[in-house]
């Protein structure tokens, strides 16, 4: 663990995680990477990204997936319960309250444009968070190449990620494990 890193209490991890439920409507990934990294200091870039590819290959919500490793890896299985409870609780009072009047209002056109408003606004922040992750990334061939194939399958060819993943996987961890023992490299 990077020395320059914070190590938060566990009502530090509930009430960070509470924020980030609180806070993110349309995908809480932008403002989880802003709190966890930049402004908390509880991970750096490489382990934002990293504990973000494992949320990825896991069954589940990516931010949940993370919250649950970020909370055991400070505090165990407490910690992990913690995080997921901070995380979850605000959305679900939220959801709850938001569906009973989307179920009476959702044929307004104002309530229409909103939600196309905030759709749009939730496309610009995971933009936001994907260009400032990729500054940070090392730029290996191999790397890049992993990346190009797994968006083309997914985001171009439209194939389903669990194959995708399953097949690409761990030919990129294979890729990486041989690179590092061919030259003490990170991939």
């Amino acid at each position: 663990m990077n020395p320059t890193l914070i190590i938060p209490s566990r009502r530090q991890l509930f009430v960070g995680f509470f924020s980030i439920g609180l806070s993110g409507f349309g995908g809480v990934l932008p403002l989880a990477h802003r709190m966890l990294v930049q402004q908390r200091r509880w991970l750096s870039e490489e382990e934002f990204t990293e504990l973000l590819g494992l949320g990825q290959i896991l069954p589940g919500p990516n931010i949940v997936n993370m919250s649950i490793a970020i909370g055991a890896r400070f505090h165990g299985v407490a910690g992990a319960g913690l995080a997921v409870a901070g995380l979850m609780l605000a959305p679900l009072v939220i959801v709850l309250g938001m569906a009973v009047l989307y179920d009476h209002y959702r044929n307004l056109p104002d309530v229409q444009g909103t939600l196309h408003g905030l759709a749009s606004a939730a496309a610009g922040l995971l933009l936001a968070m994907v260009l400032r992750m990729g500054e940070k990334i090392e730029r290996h061939p191999l790397a890049l190449l992993m990346a190009m194939l797994t968006f083309i399958a997914v985001g171009i060819l439209r194939w389903p990620l669990l194959p995708v993943l399953l097949l690409l996987g761990p030919v990129s961890i294979w890729l990486a494990h041989r690179r590092q023992r061919q030259g003490g490299e990170r991939c």
